[in-house]
């Protein structure tokens, strides 16, 4: 699994509009639809069905929404950096800025998994983040996240 495959250049985005959790899937939803060619309205009904089991907000300022949808072949990915955190249920009860969404083929098992390991891996890094966090620029948030698994790696 790698985010060279999992997250397009253009699927990467800084939003300074959004005010809540729902606006947020709702920008989430479009950023599926533009890049993935995905139904904006099922990639929002979806996130929002996850999200009611338990929220995937994970700590930090970090959230990692994900679901499965019918109509994909492979894991895909859209990150969002917030320039102003929102609430979104966490687990520490802080507010959210980096939201990392994968979007699965309905059977996708074990690929699924593992694509949210490595999310959830790297953005555990309190370093990558703070990275993320001081580079509102799309094109370098991409290139941070690349990076970062490479390192990982080595």
């Amino acid at each position: 699994m790698d985010f060279t495959n999992i997250l397009k250049p253009e699927a990467v985005r800084v939003l300074s509009t959004v005010s809540s959790k729902k606006r947020l899937m709702h920008e989430l939803g479009d950023v599926a639809a533009s890049v993935h060619h995905l139904d904006p309205q099922s990639v929002i009904d979806a996130l929002l069905e996850r999200e009611n089991l338990g929220p995937t907000g994970v700590g930090n300022g970090v959230a990692l929404p994900h679901a499965r949808l019918d109509g994909i072949s492979d894991v895909r990915g859209a990150f969002v950096l917030l320039e102003k955190p929102v609430d979104f249920d966490s687990v520490d009860r802080q507010p959210v800025d980096l939201v990392f969404a994968l979007f699965a083929p309905v059977d996708a098992g074990v690929e699924h998994l593992k694509a949210l390991a490595l999310v959830s891996r790297t953005l555990r890094d309190k370093g990558i983040c703070g990275k993320l966090r001081s580079n509102p620029d799309p094109s370098t948030i991409h290139t941070i996240l690349t990076e970062a698994q490479a390192v990982q790696a080595a």
